[in-house]
């Protein structure tokens, strides 16, 4: 099981300086959308070693403060067939119920599965974005070890992110 506080401290840079995205959002948009990061990770985590991967996921932080998973069917489901997925559609679906409700929360985050070509890895991959505009995005870089059978996570580094939910 993972630790959610090593995660969220996995967030944090060694050096306060290399953080300069969090000195350009306000407090509260920073701390919601390091939680959505945070939270983010340690599930896709715990999928990942429990059943050797994930399908894209959302998470939203309510106007309450209270986090929510949010999840939507493969389309290919329906077929009986879980073995191809059309992950991007669930992204695109997922991307269009969470602009259909944004009045409903303050942050949200897309937590998908990807794979980095450089470095022939896959990786956790979280966008979160805030309703002022805030957004930030990570990612966790994974693979299996041949030696133990077991997942080995890398270093959790910062991506490019646009918004996608708070657009019009």
């Amino acid at each position: 099981m993972t630790d959610p506080e090593a995660s969220n401290a996995a967030l944090q840079p060694a050096d306060p300086a290399e953080d300069s995205w969090r000195g350009s959002v306000p407090d509260a948009s920073a701390t919601d959308l390091e939680n959505l990061l945070g939270t983010g990770v340690g599930a896709a985590q715990e999928q990942l070693e429990r059943n050797g991967g994930f399908l894209p996921f959302a998470l939203v932080v309510e106007n309450d403060g209270e986090v929510r998973l949010v999840a939507v069917t493969p389309a290919d489901a329906a077929g009986g067939t879980d073995a191809d997925f059309d992950a991007d559609g669930m992204i695109a679906d997922l991307t269009e119920l969470l602009r259909q409700h944004r009045d409903e929360f303050r942050a949200a985050a897309i937590v998908c599965d990807i794979t980095l070509l450089e470095e022939d890895s896959d990786a956790i991959h979280v966008a979160a974005e805030h309703r002022d505009g805030s957004v930030f995005a990570a990612v966790l870089p994974y693979g299996g070890n041949p030696e133990t059978n077991a997942l080995e996570f890398g270093e959790l580094s910062a991506d490019t992110n646009e918004p996608t939910v708070w657009v019009d």
